[in-house]
């Protein structure tokens, strides 16, 4: 595991389309919602010990602001390959398991990942109704082993804040965590 901030991509960045199959096979399409209600499009995964740190507490969150009106995506960028436990049917048994009421979508290609620059799972980019980046950073101050409690209040403060059509604060911390396992000759340029 190499421990990896955020990219910080640049606020007001057009959120970047995509079309990917969920763990039910369904193509899901970002310009079904895009216009018409804000969203996160975040990327996790399975076997990630900070996206495991956090994922009864992010499974409760988005619940309640998709209630509120919040489109949310889950995205599984990884190679599945060196990684299995990130396999298509894996995430089938871990969005039952943390009761995920978002799609869990799967970007084998890795293009989706790319687009939005992510470079860590957990990565949470939080869109306005109209498309534009409002917010990307962390989830809270929690990882594992240091003991702060895990909390949601950065992605929360965020999530009110679109919800009331304001702007965040724009003091926003990178999310930290695993890098996103690129395939073999795939991993992007951003880096450096």
């Amino acid at each position: 595991m190499a421990l990896t901030p955020s990219t910080m991509l640049e606020l007001g960045t057009e959120a970047p389309d995509f079309s990917l199959p969920d763990t039910e096979n369904k193509l899901v399409r970002l310009s079904e919602v895009k216009g018409k209600k804000p969203f996160l499009v975040m990327f996790i995964c399975n076997h990630c010990p900070y996206v495991k740190h956090i994922g009864h507490e992010l499974s409760g969150l988005m619940r309640e602001f998709q209630e509120k009106g919040v489109a949310v995506f889950g995205i599984n960028s990884n190679d599945t390959v060196t990684y299995p436990e990130d396999s298509p049917e894996k995430m089938v048994l871990e969005k039952k398991r943390l009761n995920y009421t978002f799609p869990y979508l799967v970007d084998a290609s890795q293009e989706t990942a790319k687009a939005y620059r992510a470079a860590c799972t957990p990565d949470f980019f939080l869109f306005d109704k109209a498309g534009k980046l409002i917010y990307r950073g962390q989830f809270d101050e929690s990882r594992p082993g240091n003991k702060i409690p895990v909390t949601g209040q950065d992605l929360r403060r965020a999530l009110e804040a679109v919800l009331k059509n304001e702007s965040p604060s724009r003091d926003q911390r990178p999310s930290i965590g695993c890098n996103i396992k690129w395939k073999k000759g795939n991993a992007p340029d951003y880096f450096g």
